[in-house]
């Protein structure tokens, strides 16, 4: 049985979001794969050093800030090595990671103004885990996610 790195918000059970808010996925395949003991939660920014809650961050070129613009791409650079880490160890399937996140997003992120504005982009632990091959899902792609998973355990 193959495993799948996860978003730990995604997961649920803790509170980890920098808003401290609940994002549990409850979609029937996610909790099937979660009561099979596949899925391994990781939260890069709490593994970084941050806490819940914490100041809202986005990328900005090769770094990651606060609004106030405080640097903190040191943490989620620490965040990215551990999911990138425990991906390599676990020998994961695949990543389902929070949409949007400087850390999890896979297709979108915020646009470093702060705005609540888009772009084009991956978060950071993304785009450690994709450099290392790995696939990576947002949350809405489980269709994608459940049809890859069928193949390479076929």
């Amino acid at each position: 049985m193959r495993k799948i790195l996860v978003s730990e918000c995604l997961y649920g059970g803790r509170i980890v979001r920098y808003d401290a808010g609940d994002v549990t996925e409850k979609d029937p395949r996610f909790l099937k794969w979660k009561e099979e003991g596949r899925l391994i939660p990781i939260c890069p920014e709490v593994f970084g050093g941050l806490s819940t809650p914490r100041p809202d961050s986005q990328r900005i070129g090769d770094t990651v800030q606060t609004g106030a613009g405080v640097d903190v791409t040191k943490e989620y650079t620490l965040g990215a090595e551990e999911a990138l880490r425990l991906a390599k160890e676990n020998d994961v399937a695949f990543a389902i990671m929070k949409q949007d996140s400087p850390s999890c997003g896979s297709k979108f992120i915020y646009d470093g103004t702060f705005t609540d504005t888009k772009k084009e982009g991956q978060g950071l632990a993304v785009e450690y885990l994709r450099n290392a091959g790995f696939k990576v899902f947002a949350e809405e792609d489980l269709d994608e996610a459940e049809k890859f998973l069928a193949e390479i355990e076929a």
